[in-house]
């Protein structure tokens, strides 16, 4: 799983920002502190991935028998935890 850089996370919030901005959506007074939550909540979406990642290899490895990495069953494990997992984020 790649991680998503911090400068391309400041990138999507600044045009974020530029596009609620040109909206008048709101009063934007507050620009540093609204960047600073859009920066946080971009990063989290766009690596979740490595979060579920984590999340199904730890299920794999706490099963009673031995799942060798690389395996057939394996692969399917994955496969199938990682989809359960997006579903219960409505991925």
């Amino acid at each position: 799983m790649s991680h998503v850089s911090e400068g391309r996370i400041s990138h999507l919030a600044h045009m974020v920002l530029d596009q609620l901005k040109a909206e008048d959506v709101s009063d934007l007074q507050q620009d540093r502190l609204l960047l600073k939550e859009l920066k946080a909540v971009i990063g989290e979406y766009l690596n979740i991935d490595e979060v579920l990642d984590a999340k199904v290899r730890r299920k794999i490895s706490s099963l009673s028998r031995r799942v060798p990495e690389g395996s057939g069953e394996w692969d399917v494990l994955y496969r199938q935890y990682l989809e359960e997992e997006r579903r219960k984020l409505g991925r």
